[in-house]
Formats: structure tokens, sequence, C-alpha cells
């Protein structure tokens, strides 16, 4: 049977997947040959009363909540019509940056309404792809055919609605999940239309095996956008070792730096330059590549002079780089480094109804538990009243009294009604001037004077100001 693709993109309360929620889902079916099938989606989901969303992600995309409430479903009801109409066999979604940033709301949107986090994106030959790193490989490889916008100081750009803009493509309102997908569409089809062998291969190879059979061959070429601008994000890497914490992951290398240079580090050198990525000081130039992420990865024999020109790739060090680093030691100092490193930063096994929400990778769920949240999301509001299945695993039945809460308030009970009244008291005004609220109200302040002379975005923050008034406990 054929693939199709779906593109989609979301608009959410804010960028942290764990706290904040989807409030506009859009997509669109296509076949294989990227023509459209069938009508767009294009969806508001109501947020529940005790999210406080960003202001700025409200700002940015001008859908408030009040929007959601008159105009949205709820949570459960999306996720019916998203596995009934959506998530059928050979889909691959895809999108511009869903996979480390779409793709976790969606999990996390499984999660807490008793559905699978995973399955949506693998069973029945479902698969997922992102055009943000087929876009980076693209600049960086073969940029010919496509216009690539810079900025002010004329570094690269891949924002999508600047690289709509630059080659003309249909792309009506930046930040509306609707216009970004079809805008994603339009910028797959230049790429396809430009560099049809570099598309064809990015896209077989978003299969864990494919990428795996490449990186453990050798030095390989990489982009990421972990990776400098300088250099189109695209480096000459080699795998260290398997990630000791993480399986399906690799600890891999860039060849562009002298593993001597590190050899003489301490071991609490070597610690802080590990975890200093993101932060504007020396970091280990090590990385995790992880093979379900669909790392834009290729054979070093896609370079050709020009791209190593561009990219300030000299072979003569990245092979000496390579013979020096196979006689090293740097992948066992490591090896414990990224053992406390990844155990430190678990969550608490702690579970209560405050964290449970964040717990989605504390562990998979098994069938018998997995039978029993089918039963949780196939059931009527009254049916859930006296409903308390034995789950094995804690964190779904702290998350029960939430999905009820959330979904259908009116069946709780006192004691269940208490419980939520204080979870909600908890998590939106516990802390002070550290509490959600007062960090809600302070950014409220900031962009009303920030934005005073314009008269939608100081309509947008009236309304924030209101929601806040009918959802913080009293």
């Amino acid at each position: 049977m054929p693939h199709t693709f779906y593109f989609y993109d979301l608009e959410t309360s804010g960028i942290k997947p764990r706290e904040s929620r989807i409030m506009q889902f859009a997509g669109q079916r296509t076949n294989a040959a990227l023509e459209p099938i069938g009508e767009p989606d294009n969806i508001l989901i109501r947020l529940t009363d005790d999210v406080l969303p960003e202001p700025d992600a409200i700002v940015l995309t001008g859908i408030t909540p009040q929007q959601t409430l008159q105009d949205g479903i709820s949570e459960p009801e999306f996720l019916r019509y998203f596995h009934d109409n959506i998530a059928t066999p050979y889909t691959v979604f895809v999108g511009f940056n869903t996979i480390r940033f779409d793709d976790e709301f969606m999990r996390q949107l499984h999660y807490r309404n008793f559905y699978d986090p995973y399955e949506w994106q693998w069973m029945d030959n479902r698969s997922k792809w992102d055009l943000l790193d087929v876009v980076r490989m693209t600049r960086a490889l073969r940029p010919e055919g496509i216009v690539w916008p810079v900025d002010a100081k004329g570094a690269a750009v891949n924002r999508l609605e600047m690289l709509a803009k630059s080659n003309k493509l249909i792309h009506d309102k930046a930040h509306d999940a609707e216009s970004d997908v079809l805008a994603s569409i339009e910028l797959a089809k230049l790429i396809r239309d430009k560099q049809p062998k570099l598309f064809a291969f990015l896209f077989e190879i978003r299969d864990k095996k494919a990428v795996e059979k490449i990186i453990r061959g050798g030095p390989f070429v990489y982009t990421s956008g972990r990776y400098d601008s300088e250099f189109q994000k695209t480096t000459i890497a080699c795998v260290l070792g398997e990630h000791p914490m993480q399986s399906g992951s690799y600890l891999v290398y860039d060849l562009r730096y002298d593993p001597e240079v590190y050899a003489a580090l301490s071991g609490e050198e070597l610690a802080k330059q590990f975890s200093a990525w993101g932060r504007d000081e020396p970091k280990l130039p090590v990385k995790n590549l992880a093979l379900n992420r669909c790392p834009a990865v290729a054979p070093l024999g896609v370079l050709d002079p020009k791209s190593s020109e561009r990219l300030g790739i000299d072979m003569a060090v990245i092979e000496k780089n390579y013979k020096k680093l196979t006689q090293s030691d740097l992948y066992d100092r490591l090896r414990g480094i990224v053992e406390k490193d990844t155990t430190t930063r678990r969550i608490s096994g702690e579970i209560d109804y405050d964290t449970v929400d964040g717990m989605i990778y504390a562990g998979f769920v098994n069938d018998s538990d997995k039978q029993k949240m089918k039963t949780v999301r196939q059931s009527k509001a009254n049916q859930l009243v006296d409903f308390e299945p034995d789950f094995s695993d804690q964190r779904l039945s702290k998350m029960l009294l939430l999905y009820k809460a959330r979904q259908f308030p009116s069946i709780l009970t006192d004691h269940e009604r208490v419980l939520w009244e204080a979870y909600r008291q908890k998590v939106l005004i516990e802390g002070g001037n550290n509490s959600k609220l007062a960090k809600f109200s302070n950014r409220l302040h900031e962009l009303a004077i920030q934005y005073s002379a314009d008269k939608n975005k100081r309509y947008i923050l009236e309304e924030l100001q209101l929601y806040a008034q009918s959802i913080v406990p009293l």
C-alpha cells in the first residue's frame, strides 16, 4: 500500500510540552507526489482551567483561551477524531520542526488522555519525518535552485516564514497552524523539484536501521541544529559509542576538533563541557544522536568540492582527527559522566497530582494497563463516576482524577473536588512571586507597556487578564 503524507502544525499555549497545551491543530494529507487529498483540518482545542497560557505565545498566535472555549472541542474529542480520520495506516506525519516540538506536544496529549504516547507514529506502518533538517542539509550540500534567506547580519536563517517569502511560496499568515501547513507543503515541493535525489534520500533514511547503517560505517556527514551556523549546521562526525543510558542513541564526535585537546581535561572539566550545549561557553564536541528522530546524515560520498569548501571541511584534518580519536579513551571517560548526567535529570519517582503530567518518560505502560486505559477513554462521563481500575502503573491512578476533572468536572465527588481544587491552587498560585500566576501577571504588565499603541495586541492582553481572573482559585 502506498504511503501518504500528513503535514501538520500546532499552535500552543506555551513552549513547554509537559505544562502547555495544544490550542490549534491543522493538517493536510497529500499523496506521495505531494498533491492534496481531501479537505484540510483546522481544529481549536479547549483549554482546561488548570492551565495559564504564556502571554507571549498568545500575542504571537492571536488565539485567545476564550476562542478555544467558544469554538473548540475537548482533548478526548479531538483524539477520537485524530485516530478515526488522521492516524490511518501508512501515514507519514511530517512538518517543519515537528519532531522536536509538535510531536512532543502530541505525545503529551495522548499520555494525559489515556492513549499510548507513541503508537500513533509507528503502528500500522505509520512513520514520521521532519522538513527542518531536510532544509538544513539541502542548504549545506545542494543549495542550487533555492533562494536562501539571511538575517540583517548576513547569517543564514532557516525559518519557515522567511523561506516562504524568499521563494515566493504561499504563506498568508505566520504562526497560524493552517497557513504554516500549506507553506510546509510548498517548501517540500520546492526541495523535491530542485534537489530530487537528496530529497528522496533523506525520506528513505527516516528509518532507524537506514540511519544506523550510515553512522556505523565510519565518519559521516551530519546536519544538526546543535552545530554552528557558520558551517550551515553541518559537519563530519563519527560514532564514539552507544549512549549508555538511552537505547537507540549514540554519542557522536565532531571531527572538526582535535580530540587531543580534550585528553588533558579532568573529569570535572569534561563533565562541564559536555553539559554546556546551549550556553555561550566552551563545550565538548560530542552530542547525542537518536536514531528515531530522523537525523539528517549522509555518507561522505555526498560531499563534492564545492560543498567541502562552503562548509570549511578539510578532509586531511578530518582523517587525522578520526585516527587520533580511534586511539583515545574519550568514550570510556565519558560513559560515567553521561550516566551521572542522565540520572540527575530523571524525574523523581515520587508521584503526585502536580508531578504526574511530567512523568511521560518514567516508563512504558504494560499491556494489562493499556486495556484499562482503553476502557477509560471509551467510557462516557456517567460510567466514570465509580470507575476505579486497579492500575499497576501508579501514574495512571493519579491521572484518572485529573482526566475526570478536566473533561467531566460535573461527575466529581465532593472529595475529588477538594483534591482537584487543591491541585489547581498548587499549580497556579502556590509559590508567591515565583508562582505561575505571579509570572503571568508580571509578563502581562510588561507586554501591556510594550504594546500600548497596538490596539489588537492590547485586546488580546485584556482577554488574557479576564481569562486568568475566571480560572484562578479564590
